[in-house]
């Protein structure tokens, strides 16, 4: 970097470091400006001092009593700057100030050997220096008194002072012209900074247009200062976001784009606009929204502006990505709606499952017992017939209902699985004689293929035998007349693999997708003529949930289904309830043909 470049960029930097020196309290523009400046001048000070010192004060005191006052000027000035910053409050400060320097100037006057010495000059620094940090006319006058009062202690001060009353020097002119030297960047940067405060004023005024933050941001991407709106949408104090307040909470993916915009503006671009996510503060109420966001990074809109004399300093308008902060917002109200609309289905299947058992139940009881002819003989067939409709009637809706019912508390979390260890074959030979009638009503072949390994298992024995028979007894309503089933079983590992497998009419592509959705049951011109509610599959994919298990489906439309499940042997580990139930399903095809096999695995 050439040396020019380097030094027209110093006083930006000492303007940086000054801003982080300024109270977090400190919110406005100019009240940060005022503290900056008065800082800056209470830390350069000494150094004027201590020169004014070596050459002034030396030549009468000696060498103790120069280091004491270079001491003294360091040990007040930078106290006085360090209260400042410590507190945010000038008003005791400044007076203070102002009287230090009084007493210092009649002292260098007197020491420089009157008014008629070239340092007496420097009387004009008060006012301008007062006027510098205050930016008012009582701030000037104010200047003005103290350097009145330095003057009228200049005789005191020759008086008191035994080194008073030297010679006046042709080198008393270096320290009025060293002071007028300081003028020049100074009012280069007052220059800039009324530029930046007409963009910073019009930036304001947009900002109460568009809800947006402005932001003064350095070359090098340090932040100057924010407006107050960063509180409101950021959640954040705007003094969080000085220095690399801003870019620590910009998305590591984004960081990229952030400084090569920056790169750009450097580079003689007027503008630059991109997107990014920045880093909130996590509340109590955002939750919900983190689940859309992780670590509650929120999208928003950066453009970054250049002024029309302003090359150093960047102006930034930040704001909510309105289309995306639109489409979280209409995801949260989905989601909420979704949410509550499966809570009050929930309730509602809970409430009529349990309202309709009790009837039902008594239906079926005395159906048995008219059956029974427990009161009497039926005077003709008819009748037995009749009731004998109503008792499986009346069966085939408890059996609804019972899914009903389960499905319902396996999607709200609120069934229980009671994992016991038992035989597996067990399962299977219960199953398999509850759905024998049925499967002879069909001259459907039901086998089993079960291997020696498959042993024992921990898990809701209720459960599995409600998944066999659901299994089962699908494969055969799906299977014409004639077909096979067959239930197969093997451990593999720490794992029990059991299958179900028809030669029935198959699942076509399209209804994969449906499949294992509760009341959704697969219909074409061959299978309306079942019977079901499509329960079934969904409470066996629940089930399988529960215990941590997988479940796939292979199938080739006219040639069968094979619904596989694989559960762990010695039961499930642990989920959380709200997740019991939710599989996902995506579909594959196998390698082959278009009409090849299609598997489902969950």
């Amino acid at each position: 970097m050439p040396i020019k470049a380097r030094y027209a960029e110093l006083p930006g930097a000492i303007a940086a470091g000054c801003e982080r020196m300024v109270h977090p309290s400190i919110l406005g523009q100019s009240g940060r400006e005022r503290q900056r400046r008065f800082i800056g001048v209470m830390l350069a000070a000494p150094f004027f001092a201590a020169g004014a010192a070596v050459t002034l004060v030396t030549s009468g005191m000696g060498a103790a009593v120069t280091v004491a006052a270079i001491f003294a000027a360091f040990g007040l000035c930078w106290f006085v700057a360090l209260l400042v910053a410590a507190t945010g409050k000038m008003a005791a400060a400044a007076p203070i100030a102002l009287a230090m320097a009084a007493v210092a100037l009649g002292g260098l006057i007197a020491a420089a050997g009157g008014l008629s010495s070239p340092v007496a000059m420097l009387a004009v620094a008060l006012p301008f220096e007062a006027w510098w940090i205050g930016a008012s006319r009582r701030a000037a006058l104010w200047g003005a008194v103290s350097a009145i009062v330095a003057i009228a202690l200049q005789p005191l001060a020759g008086v008191l002072l035994p080194f008073a009353g030297a010679q006046i020097a042709a080198w008393h002119w270096l320290m009025p012209l060293a002071w007028a030297l300081t003028l020049i960047p100074r009012l280069s940067a007052f220059r800039d900074s009324a530029a930046a405060a007409d963009t910073l004023d019009t930036g304001d005024r947009l900002e109460d247009i568009i809800d947006a933050v402005v932001l003064r941001v350095a070359r090098h991407g340090e932040v100057l200062d924010a407006s107050a709106k960063a509180r409101t949408l950021l959640k954040l104090p705007p003094e969080l976001l000085s220095g690399t307040g801003l870019f620590d909470r910009v998305h590591l993916s984004d960081r990229v784009s952030y400084l090569s915009a920056l790169a750009d503006m450097r580079d003689g671009a007027a503008s630059r606009r991109l997107d990014l996510r920045i880093r909130l503060p996590q509340s109590g109420n955002s939750q919900n929204d983190s689940r859309l966001m992780a670590d509650n990074y929120r999208p928003f809109l950066l453009e970054l502006l250049r002024g029309e004399e302003q090359n150093d300093v960047f102006t930034l308008v930040l704001r909510e990505n309105d289309e995306t902060a639109r489409l979280r917002e209409e995801l949260a109200q989905a989601n909420e709606t979704a949410a509550a609309a499966e809570v009050a289905k929930g309730r509602f299947l809970a409430v009529v499952s349990h309202e309709l058992r009790t009837p039902l139940n008594a239906i079926i009881g005395f159906s048995d017992m008219l059956l029974h002819e427990m009161f009497g003989a039926f005077k003709d067939p008819r009748q037995k017939e009749y009731v004998t409709l109503v008792r499986d009637s009346g069966q085939h809706l408890l059996a609804v209902v019972t899914s009903i019912l389960d499905v319902s508390r396996i999607e709200s979390g609120a069934y229980t699985a009671e994992p016991e260890p038992f035989r597996f074959m067990e399962a299977v030979d219960m199953c398999q004689s509850m759905m024998r009638l049925q499967a002879q009503a069909k001259n459907i072949d039901l086998q089993t293929q079960i291997a020696p390994d498959a042993g024992d298992i921990n898990a809701d024995r209720r459960a599995v035998q409600q998944i066999l028979i659901n299994l089962v007894s699908n494969a055969i309503k799906f299977t014409p007349d004639g077909g096979d089933v067959v239930v197969g079983a093997k451990r593999i590992g720490s794992r029990l693999h059991f299958w179900v497998r028809d030669t029935g009419i198959g699942i076509a592509e399209e209804d994969f997708a449906n499949l294992g959705k509760p009341f959704t049951q697969i219909h074409n011109d061959y299978t309306r003529r079942f019977e079901g509610t499509g329960l079934g599959l969904s409470l066996v994919k629940g089930l399988v949930a529960l215990h941590e298990g997988t479940m796939s489906i292979e199938s080739m439309p006219g040639e069968g289904t094979t619904v596989t499940i694989s559960l762990p042997v010695n039961g499930p580990k642990g989920r959380p309830a709200n997740q019991a139930g939710v599989l996902t399903m995506p579909v594959t095809r196998a390698k082959g043909d278009r009409n090849g096999s299609l598997r489902k695995t969950a």
